[in-house]
Protein backbone atom coordinates (compact mmCIF):
# COMPACT_ATOMS: atom_id res chain seq x y z
CA UNK A 1 0.00 0.00 0.00
CA UNK A 2 1.33 3.12 -1.49
CA UNK A 3 1.30 6.62 1.89
CA UNK A 4 -0.75 9.21 -0.08
CA UNK A 5 0.16 12.88 0.83
CA UNK A 6 -1.38 15.93 -0.47
CA UNK A 7 0.62 18.89 -0.44
CA UNK A 8 -1.08 22.65 -0.19
CA UNK A 9 0.87 25.35 -1.87
CA UNK A 10 0.23 29.01 0.24
CA UNK A 11 1.42 30.87 -2.81
CA UNK A 12 -1.04 30.93 -6.09
CA UNK A 13 1.70 33.28 -7.89
CA UNK A 14 2.27 32.07 -11.21
CA UNK A 15 6.35 30.62 -10.74
CA UNK A 16 5.90 30.04 -7.63
CA UNK A 17 8.90 28.62 -5.55
CA UNK A 18 6.73 26.84 -3.64
CA UNK A 19 4.82 25.44 -5.88
CA UNK A 20 7.92 24.08 -7.92
CA UNK A 21 9.54 23.00 -4.08
CA UNK A 22 6.20 21.10 -4.58
CA UNK A 23 6.58 19.78 -7.77
CA UNK A 24 10.28 18.66 -6.52
CA UNK A 25 7.77 16.65 -4.04
CA UNK A 26 5.71 15.39 -6.82
CA UNK A 27 8.77 14.04 -8.70
CA UNK A 28 11.30 13.00 -5.30
CA UNK A 29 8.41 10.99 -3.48
CA UNK A 30 10.30 7.83 -2.35
CA UNK A 31 9.33 4.61 -2.98
CA UNK A 32 6.23 3.74 -1.76
CA UNK A 33 4.81 7.32 -1.08
CA UNK A 34 2.93 9.36 -3.70
CA UNK A 35 2.66 13.03 -3.77
CA UNK A 36 -0.13 14.89 -4.97
CA UNK A 37 -0.88 18.54 -5.51
CA UNK A 38 -4.01 20.04 -4.71
CA UNK A 39 -4.99 22.63 -6.83
CA UNK A 40 -8.47 25.24 -6.64
CA UNK A 41 -7.08 27.11 -2.86
CA UNK A 42 -7.80 30.52 -4.84
CA UNK A 43 -11.34 29.00 -5.59
CA UNK A 44 -12.08 28.16 -1.52
CA UNK A 45 -14.05 31.58 -0.11
CA UNK A 46 -12.83 32.51 3.52
CA UNK A 47 -14.60 30.77 5.90
CA UNK A 48 -17.69 31.30 7.36
CA UNK A 49 -19.95 29.09 9.08
CA UNK A 50 -22.62 30.44 7.75
CA UNK A 51 -22.34 28.96 4.46
CA UNK A 52 -20.34 26.15 6.09
CA UNK A 53 -23.72 23.99 6.77
CA UNK A 54 -25.10 21.30 4.75
CA UNK A 55 -26.02 21.79 1.61
CA UNK A 56 -24.17 25.30 1.11
CA UNK A 57 -20.28 24.28 1.78
CA UNK A 58 -19.16 25.40 -1.45
CA UNK A 59 -17.95 22.77 -3.81
CA UNK A 60 -14.04 23.85 -3.49
CA UNK A 61 -14.11 23.38 0.16
CA UNK A 62 -15.91 19.91 -0.22
CA UNK A 63 -13.28 19.09 -2.45
CA UNK A 64 -10.46 20.41 -0.20
CA UNK A 65 -11.83 18.31 2.83
CA UNK A 66 -12.71 15.15 0.49
CA UNK A 67 -8.93 14.90 -0.52
CA UNK A 68 -7.01 16.10 3.04
CA UNK A 69 -9.54 13.02 4.20
CA UNK A 70 -8.55 10.71 1.81
CA UNK A 71 -4.89 11.28 2.10
CA UNK A 72 -2.66 9.76 4.47
CA UNK A 73 -0.77 12.93 5.45
CA UNK A 74 -0.67 16.56 4.56
CA UNK A 75 2.72 19.01 3.76
CA UNK A 76 1.94 22.60 3.64
CA UNK A 77 4.53 24.31 1.16
CA UNK A 78 4.49 28.31 2.72
CA UNK A 79 6.05 31.09 2.04
CA UNK A 80 6.13 33.97 4.30
CA UNK A 81 4.08 37.25 3.45
CA UNK A 82 4.08 40.07 6.07
CA UNK A 83 6.51 37.92 8.37
CA UNK A 84 3.47 35.15 8.58
CA UNK A 85 1.09 32.78 6.51
CA UNK A 86 -0.25 33.15 3.45
CA UNK A 87 -4.30 33.97 3.83
CA UNK A 88 -5.08 31.49 1.42
CA UNK A 89 -3.03 28.50 3.10
CA UNK A 90 -4.40 29.65 6.69
CA UNK A 91 -8.06 29.60 4.82
CA UNK A 92 -7.41 25.95 3.57
CA UNK A 93 -6.73 24.83 7.53
CA UNK A 94 -9.48 26.71 8.70
CA UNK A 95 -12.26 25.12 6.22
CA UNK A 96 -10.10 21.99 7.37
CA UNK A 97 -10.65 22.41 10.79
CA UNK A 98 -13.97 21.64 10.63
CA UNK A 99 -16.11 20.04 12.10
CA UNK A 100 -14.87 21.08 15.41
CA UNK A 101 -13.31 17.68 16.46
CA UNK A 102 -13.84 15.72 13.30
CA UNK A 103 -12.10 17.89 10.89
CA UNK A 104 -10.15 16.27 7.90
CA UNK A 105 -6.80 17.19 9.28
CA UNK A 106 -7.96 15.29 12.87
CA UNK A 107 -4.56 12.78 14.04
CA UNK A 108 -3.41 13.25 10.57
CA UNK A 109 0.33 13.59 10.11
CA UNK A 110 1.27 17.20 8.96
CA UNK A 111 4.43 18.75 7.71
CA UNK A 112 5.59 22.50 7.11
CA UNK A 113 8.06 23.19 4.52
CA UNK A 114 8.90 26.37 2.32
CA UNK A 115 11.28 28.64 0.77
CA UNK A 116 11.18 32.48 1.29
CA UNK A 117 12.96 35.45 -0.02
CA UNK A 118 14.28 36.36 3.68
CA UNK A 119 17.39 35.06 4.90
CA UNK A 120 15.28 32.25 7.25
CA UNK A 121 13.65 31.02 4.44
CA UNK A 122 9.66 31.89 5.63
CA UNK A 123 10.47 29.67 9.12
CA UNK A 124 8.09 32.74 10.97
CA UNK A 125 5.56 31.71 8.30
CA UNK A 126 6.12 27.90 8.95
CA UNK A 127 5.79 28.31 12.81
CA UNK A 128 2.63 29.70 12.26
CA UNK A 129 0.76 27.34 10.07
CA UNK A 130 2.59 24.27 12.44
CA UNK A 131 0.39 26.38 15.46
CA UNK A 132 -2.50 26.86 13.00
CA UNK A 133 -2.28 22.89 11.95
CA UNK A 134 -2.02 21.55 15.40
CA UNK A 135 -5.16 23.58 16.59
CA UNK A 136 -6.98 22.35 13.74
CA UNK A 137 -6.43 19.12 15.48
CA UNK A 138 -3.68 17.59 13.08
CA UNK A 139 -0.82 15.88 14.40
CA UNK A 140 1.90 18.06 13.34
CA UNK A 141 5.82 16.69 12.72
CA UNK A 142 7.43 19.55 14.73
CA UNK A 143 10.86 18.37 14.07
CA UNK A 144 10.32 17.75 10.36
CA UNK A 145 11.25 20.87 8.95
CA UNK A 146 12.73 22.67 5.57
CA UNK A 147 13.41 26.26 5.03
CA UNK A 148 14.97 27.47 2.19
CA UNK A 149 16.17 31.06 2.22
CA UNK A 150 16.75 33.39 -0.27
CA UNK A 151 14.37 31.84 -3.32
CA UNK A 152 14.45 34.59 -5.17
CA UNK A 153 18.45 33.80 -6.04
CA UNK A 154 18.33 30.37 -5.38
CA UNK A 155 16.14 29.44 -7.75
CA UNK A 156 16.12 32.33 -10.35
CA UNK A 157 18.04 29.67 -12.96
CA UNK A 158 17.29 26.43 -11.07
CA UNK A 159 14.14 24.41 -10.39
CA UNK A 160 14.10 23.17 -6.65
CA UNK A 161 14.20 19.58 -7.81
CA UNK A 162 17.89 20.36 -9.58
CA UNK A 163 19.51 21.69 -6.53
CA UNK A 164 21.25 18.82 -4.62
CA UNK A 165 20.90 20.02 -1.36
CA UNK A 166 17.62 20.97 -1.20
CA UNK A 167 16.22 17.95 -3.29
CA UNK A 168 18.36 15.65 -0.74
CA UNK A 169 16.49 17.56 2.65
CA UNK A 170 13.02 17.41 1.12
CA UNK A 171 13.84 13.45 0.36
CA UNK A 172 14.18 13.11 3.73
CA UNK A 173 11.12 15.40 4.84
CA UNK A 174 9.16 13.30 2.71
CA UNK A 175 10.82 9.96 4.50
CA UNK A 176 9.97 11.00 7.46
CA UNK A 177 6.04 12.25 6.77
CA UNK A 178 6.00 8.49 4.88
CA UNK A 179 6.80 6.75 8.08
CA UNK A 180 4.86 8.99 10.14
CA UNK A 181 1.78 8.16 7.90
CA UNK A 182 2.65 4.50 8.18
CA UNK A 183 2.17 3.67 11.74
Amino acid sequence: MSVRIVALVGSLRVGSHNRQLAEAAVKLAPEGAEVSILDGLADIPFYNEDIDVEGSVPAAATALREAVAAADAVVLFSPEYNGTIPAVLKNAIDWLSRPYGGGALTGKPVAVVGTAYGQFGGVWAQDEARKAAGIAGAKVLEDVKLSVPGSVVRFAETHPVDDEEVAAQLVAVLGQISVAAAV
